[in-house]
C-alpha cells in the first residue's frame, strides 16, 4: 500500500474504474452470448438482438472501456454472422 497520499487517491481510483470497467465488458460479453444463442435458435429473434447487442457495444465504446473501432468490429462481426445464417 503507497504511503504517499496521491498514490493511495490513484489506487482507490483506479479500482473504482476497474470495477465499473469489469461490469460493462462482462454486460457486452453476456449480451454477445445472448445473441449467439439467438441465430442459433431464430433468424427474426436474433435480427432484435442484434440491436440490443449493439447499442450494448457502443454504450462500453462510449465510456472508453473498449476502443470504438473495436466496437465497430464486433458489431460488423455480428451484423456478418447472423447474414451468414440466414442464407
Amino acid at each position: 500500500m503507497p504511503n504517499i497520499q496521491s498514490a493511495k487517491k490513484r489506487v482507490k481510483v483506479s479500482e473504482k474504474k476497474n470495477l465499473r470497467n469489469r461490469i460493462v465488458k462482462s454486460e457486452m460479453r453476456t449480451s454477445i452470448r445472448k445473441f449467439d444463442a439467438a441465430v442459433a435458435a431464430d433468424a427474426q429473434n436474433a435480427n432484435e438482438q442484434l440491436s440490443a447487442t449493439s447499442a450494448v457495444i457502443d454504450k462500453a465504446a462510449s465510456k472508453g472501456v473498449i476502443h470504438k473501432n473495436a466496437a465497430n468490429r464486433k458489431k460488423a462481426r455480428l451484423a456478418k454472422q447472423l447474414t451468414k445464417a440466414a442464407n
